[in-house]
């Protein structure tokens, strides 16, 4: 029996890199990273410690690796009746937020949230990719991402004077809902391409280069979760709570941007080089906020922070792209949700009393990061695949 399938209306290329990134904002900068400028607010009413909120935090990193996995493994699940499921999963979790202050609860439905944010997530981000050729843009797709975060920061700042803790989830659920509607519209496939036969890499060159970068990416992925968890939560404790959702807008504004103006850093100084710098400034950033409490050195912090973190995820996939690395995007991207898992767990000790310690830790592994990708750049420039060098 032939599968039934659900045709979208036509769309033309352009519409699909705006579509797609209605529903970027909604799986990323709402549904998956709202909890950050709500949690000092949730901390502050419903008796959230920092420490619980790493543990709800580490739920929705986790429900994102599981998803990701099961959409690599079962792309039929990819389709785009299921995405509509998907999406009522999405909204149904933030809904139910506001039902209860229970910190295991919060942990499963924030995982079910990830694992629904990564599906959608992946639907968009495979659109865009088949409709290239008609187009779509990647680029607009992925600023998504950024303009969902400044909208969950824009969001907090007006709507916390106003609503509870309880309201303001269920807002979150509503904004949701309504970036996700240009996405229902998208014509969403599974991926149908056959599995890639080929060998791992080019050669010993290539796979040393491609061990160093996947350690790099996973090491990323542990430094960056930190502060994109936690640096609200330092700046509304030691400034105010609309100090943090202005920080966070900050965040998302500069990631909006951010793909674009590495691209053209890449194409002057190399990808490589390009990817090294972005990691360091990072470092630097998260640096400043592990020196300082202050809404200043905040400042610095989600500036390096949201300017990077975007640029850092599509130059580490080039790169891979260029060692010939069969599966590479499947294999970075579970090395990167693996670290988002254990970046929260590894500071709960720390955040009960400072944030600038567990900023810290998170600085000292995104310069582990920086000297990994460093060590991949220049191993990677003895390779050649077809006829293009890492550099």
């Amino acid at each position: 029996m032939s599968e039934v399938r659900i045709a979208a209306p036509p769309m033309p290329g352009r519409m699909v890199g705006v579509a797609a990134a209605a529903g970027l904002a909604a799986a990323m900068g709402v549904g998956r990273f709202v909890f950050t400028p709500l949690l000092p607010i949730m901390t502050e009413s419903a008796g959230i410690s920092a420490g619980d909120g790493a543990l709800i935090a580490t739920g929705n990193y986790a429900g994102y690796l599981v998803g990701a996995l099961l959409l690599a493994r079962r792309p039929r699940l990819g389709t785009r009746a299921l995405f509509l499921t998907w999406s009522l999963l999405l909204v149904a979790s933030e809904v139910a937020m506001a039902a209860t202050a229970e910190v295991w609860a919060h942990i499963g439905l924030r995982f079910l949230a990830g694992v629904a944010s990564a599906a959608i997530f992946i639907a968009c981000a495979s659109t865009v990719a088949q409709h290239r050729a008609e187009g779509a843009s990647p680029g607009v797709a992925f600023a998504g991402v950024g303009a969902g975060i400044a909208g969950t920061g824009v969001y907090t700042l007006f709507a916390a004077p106003h609503l509870s803790w309880q309201g303001l989830w269920i807002g979150s659920a509503v904004l949701t809902a309504i970036l996700l509607i240009p996405a229902l519209l998208l014509d969403i496939r599974p991926e149908t391409r056959p599995v890639d036969t080929a060998e791992t890499g080019g050669g010993p060159v290539a796979r040393r280069a491609w061990r160093l970068l996947l350690g790099s990416y996973f090491a990323e992925g542990v430094g960056y979760i930190i502060v994109g968890t936690f640096l609200v939560a330092a700046v509304s404790g030691s400034g105010s709570a609309a100090a943090g959702a202005l920080v966070w807008m900050l965040v998302g504004l500069t990631a909006a941007v951010s793909t674009v103006a590495w691209h053209a850093v890449s194409g002057r100084i190399g990808t490589g080089p390009a990817l090294v710098t972005a990691l360091l400034v990072q470092a630097a950033g998260t640096a400043t906020a592990a020196l300082s409490d202050s809404v200043a050195a905040a400042v610095v912090a989600a500036v390096a922070f949201g300017g990077t973190f975007m640029a850092v995820v599509v130059l580490t996939l080039d790169i891979a792209r260029r060692l010939g690395i069969a599966h590479a995007a499947a294999v970075l991207t579970a090395a990167y949700a693996t670290g988002q898992v254990l970046g929260p767990l590894l500071v709960v000790p720390l955040v009960g009393a400072s944030f600038t310690s567990a900023f810290a830790v998170a600085a000292s592994i995104i310069a582990l990061s920086a000297a990994l990708a460093r060590a991949a750049t220049r191993v990677g420039r003895g390779h050649r695949m077809s006829g293009n060098e890492v550099r």
